[in-house]
């Protein structure tokens, strides 16, 4: 899930790019609230949007009513910062893994940086069954 948003969002840019390279700069800037084009020299920015700042996997053990051991994963992923604090939703599902989190969380990027949204995405998981 995660890696085909990604190559979906830059195949989608790579036409307008080709066109119009001044769009380049548009684009991190709509990404980035403190654009500096010295900051880009030192830190490719497809880089800094593909990869989450922090991602967090845990388990949580648990004994159920029956007195079986149940083993329960969690996910945390926290993308980009350059705009604000992160905020985000929490999904409980057994069928949602690290991918579609990391999914959630790259395509939220884009919903907060073109609403002028002052907060960072991020998305946790816990599967419960």
């Amino acid at each position: 899930e995660f890696l085909q948003a990604v190559r979906e969002v830059f195949d989608s840019l790579k036409p307008v790019v080709e066109k119009e390279p001044k769009y380049v700069l548009f684009f991190l800037f709509l990404v980035f609230e403190n654009f500096s084009l010295h900051f880009f020299r030192y830190l490719p920015i497809l880089e800094r949007i593909c990869e989450p700042e922090r991602a967090i996997q845990f388990r949580v053990p648990w004994v159920d009513d029956n007195g079986v051991e149940q083993v329960n994963r969690g996910f945390r992923v926290q993308f980009n910062s350059a705009i604000g604090p992160y905020k985000g939703g929490l999904r409980f599902h057994p069928s949602v893994n690290l991918s579609i989190i990391k999914f959630l969380g790259f395509e939220q990027i884009f919903k907060n940086s073109l609403t002028v949204c002052s907060f960072s995405p991020f998305l946790g998981f816990h599967a419960f069954k």
